[in-house]
């Protein structure tokens, strides 16, 4: 063997050998890459999209009891409530109605929960977040109200409309989640005041805004405490109050509304699709549209 071909042999291994490291390598990043991808996809199965600080995780759901069971925020109730009695006599179902903050329930419900109501779409939105066994292609809206005025009896600032918040020295109070907490009175006084795109109107009407409240119920009590002029709110929590405040309609034009959506699944007692069903009643409506409701 000549020295040529020698060389020529050296630098054939040496190729060949660069390559199979490179092959090596690739094959190395590709398996490497297929964990991860496996990893990422069993964390994505294992988790919700979104995580809540009320989900516990060691709460066993088993809603089957033969009683329906219903939980929502405080509003609603009061019609949902003169509902299940008519439906209770008619079939001899239980149903038990559970309402208010939903710190107050949500281990319970995460439980025991036949049905959801939520009072708008980004409230049940955040419920489907801790009850994980609902979801959200099964909700649905049912009733809708619209944002109204609450002032005090007599209505002593002779208030007629939005525009009169707009006026100085005017003491409102709104509802805030203010992102830590579920309310359908989120934003729904920006969107009305904001409606007609015035920044000036926000401007002024903020300026008077003495509450911003954790909820609606929180609401009431602050405008009823603080003895503010206005309370933004739904038309359903003055009319189950008449005695404690007077009901100003929003301008056509500020008018906004929203709804009330409910939610169950096929782990639940078999009788809340029929409860629901009832919801929707010509019994019911008649109930839900005393109460400021419509479909």
């Amino acid at each position: 063997m000549n020295l040529n071909t020698k060389i020529l042999k050296m630098k054939t291994h040496k190729i060949l050998s660069i390559k199979f490291t490179l092959l090596l390598a690739i094959a190395f990043i590709s398996c490497s890459d297929i964990s991860d991808n496996k990893v990422s996809q069993n964390r994505d199965s294992n988790q919700p999209k979104y995580s809540s600080e009320l989900l516990d995780r060691s709460i066993k759901y088993q809603p089957k009891d033969d009683t329906i069971r219903i939980y929502g925020a405080g509003g609603p109730q009061t019609a949902i409530k003169r509902v299940a009695t008519i439906y209770e006599k008619d079939t001899g179902n239980q149903v038990e109605v559970y309402f208010g903050p939903e710190s107050k329930w949500t281990k319970d419900a995460q439980a025991r929960a036949d049905i959801l109501w939520g009072t708008a779409e980004q409230s049940m939105t955040a419920f489907l977040q801790t009850y994980t066994e609902f979801e959200s292609e099964d909700v649905e809206p049912i009733y809708i109200r619209p944002a109204a005025i609450a002032v005090q009896k007599g209505n002593p600032k002779n208030i007629q409309g939005i525009e009169d918040l707009l006026k100085p020295n005017m003491k409102i109070v709104v509802v805030e989640g203010s992102g830590v907490y579920n309310t359908s009175g989120t934003g729904v006084w920006e969107d009305v005041v904001g409606r007609k795109g015035n920044l000036e109107d926000l401007k002024k009407f903020r300026a008077n805004i003495i509450d911003f409240a954790l909820g609606s119920g929180a609401g009431f009590r602050a405008f009823k405490d603080k003895k503010a002029d206005a309370w933004i709110t739904w038309n359903y929590w003055v009319i189950t109050h008449p005695d404690q405040a007077d009901l100003i309609q929003i301008e056509s034009d500020r008018r906004i509304y929203r709804d009330l959506t409910v939610v169950t699944n096929d782990k639940a007692d078999s009788q809340a699709h029929d409860f629901i069903n009832f919801l929707k009643s010509d019994k019911a409506i008649e109930i839900f549209k005393s109460e400021g409701w419509s479909r």
